[in-house]
């Protein structure tokens, strides 16, 4: 049975930002940067401690891939850590609940990894440059977001196990054959990728979101 101070957090603020047009880990969000935004709420959401991988006061120096990142965190997280979770810094609206949501099940055991989810509601085309090629039926498909949950000796293991590189540390768990289950995901906890998204996050915390 876990106990208290085993659950630390990997906050990834690395990265330029090429499409943002800057760093975005340190955009303003109502007076705060991003990261500060996802290092609050993991906190609330009931993690004993940080790790915040990027430029910034006390951060650790970010890898040249996301996966490369994530592993430098990890050699912060001391080896008695239970479980950990991956959050992107590029998400600053996630929920205490929606982080709670993502512990809860990792407490509640039989698996290496949890993932919260989203539906897909758009229609989902294949396409070969402009000519669509099929329909993905998108009846078994879901949006996954951050913060992810892991058992940390499983996370460790699958960062070892290869060099391949990742969209996110779920893929790498996965492929070490263990089990990955979803939770409920937040339509809220957007991701910053472009300015624009920036304004949408803004107008969500004025509507009581994050």
């Amino acid at each position: 049975m876990s106990q208290a101070g085993d659950l630390w957090a990997i906050l990834l603020a690395a990265g330029e930002g090429a499409r943002f047009g800057s760093a975005k880990h340190d955009a303003d969000l109502d007076g705060d940067p991003l990261w500060a935004h996802g290092d609050r709420a993991l906190r609330s959401g009931g993690v004993d401690e940080v790790v915040i991988v990027g430029d910034v006061q006390g951060g650790v120096a970010g890898g040249p891939r996301r996966r490369d990142s994530v592993a430098r965190g990890l050699d912060r997280v001391p080896a008695d850590v239970d479980l950990v979770l991956v959050h992107d810094a590029a998400r600053p609206l996630a929920s205490a609940a929606l982080i709670r949501r993502v512990i809860d099940r990792l407490r509640a055991g039989d698996v290496g990894g949890v993932v919260p989810a989203v539906p897909i509601r758009d229609t989902i085309k294949q396409t070969d440059a402009e000519v669509v090629t099929g329909t993905v039926d998108r009846s078994s498909l879901v949006a996954v977001q951050t913060p992810q949950g892991f058992v940390a000796s499983v996370l460790r293991r699958a960062h070892a196990a290869g060099e391949e590189d990742v969209t996110d540390d779920a893929m790498l768990v996965e492929a070490l054959g263990e089990r990955v289950v979803t939770v409920p995901g937040d339509p809220t906890n957007i991701k910053i990728t472009y300015p624009e998204d920036l304004e949408l996050a803004r107008l969500l915390r004025s509507s009581g979101h994050g």
